[in-house]
């Protein structure tokens, strides 16, 4: 047992943070990040989550916990604005976007605002990032499309803005945002506001 405890400390340690669901894959029993907790070699963040003590926490540390919980959930809306930095919004919640059927993640931290999307809607537009804290965020232009497309939840004033600063900052391209706009179903609608701003 010993032996294996240090040999999960370490994959810890490289990793920065676990889920309880990728010990079994791995070969170790649930209670060893439990018995990593009693000796000081972890730390427990949220409900099945744990982290090294000597991690270094990132910016988007709740982001990246939030993907830790929804293995196939993806950062969106006004938390992907504020990873992008496109506009003024820092949303207390970190919006996930999770398959319309998919079962929604429990959690106690982060507060979640889970949004439901299906076929190349939730596939399209991904980035990833890699290391200690892994991300999947939508890119910018996929980003403003969804906005535009949800613009009744999160406040059409809040839409404009992330498309005038998004492409005052240069964060998309015009093909970029119209190939998004046409999975989101929203072309048209975006067509006078970005005209607006041109």
């Amino acid at each position: 047992m010993p032996n294996q405890l240090e040999k999960l400390e370490k994959i810890l340690k490289a990793r920065g943070i676990l889920r309880v669901g990728e010990l079994a894959p791995m070969g170790f029993p649930l209670s060893y990040l439990s018995e990593l907790e009693k000796r000081e070699k972890a730390i427990k963040h949220a409900r099945g989550v744990y982290m090294h003590p000597d991690a270094d926490i990132p910016n988007h540390y709740s982001l990246a916990l939030a993907c830790q919980q929804s293995p196939n959930g993806v950062i969106c809306l006004l938390s992907a604005l504020a990873y992008h930095e496109i506009g003024t919004q820092n949303p207390q919640d970190v919006w996930i976007a999770i398959d319309g059927k998919a079962k929604a993640p429990k959690t106690d931290y982060p507060p979640l605002r889970v949004m439901r999307f299906s076929g190349e809607s939730l596939s399209e537009g991904i980035e990833r990032t890699e290391g200690a804290f892994p991300l999947r965020v939508y890119c910018p232009a996929k980003t403003i499309a969804d906005c535009f497309k949800f613009r009744n939840k999160i406040g059409l004033d809040v839409t404009i803005e992330a498309l005038r600063d998004g492409w005052q900052h240069k964060r998309f391209t015009l093909d970029a945002l119209d190939h998004y706009a046409k999975i989101c179903r929203v072309d048209k609608v975006i067509t006078p506001y970005l005209e607006a701003i041109l």
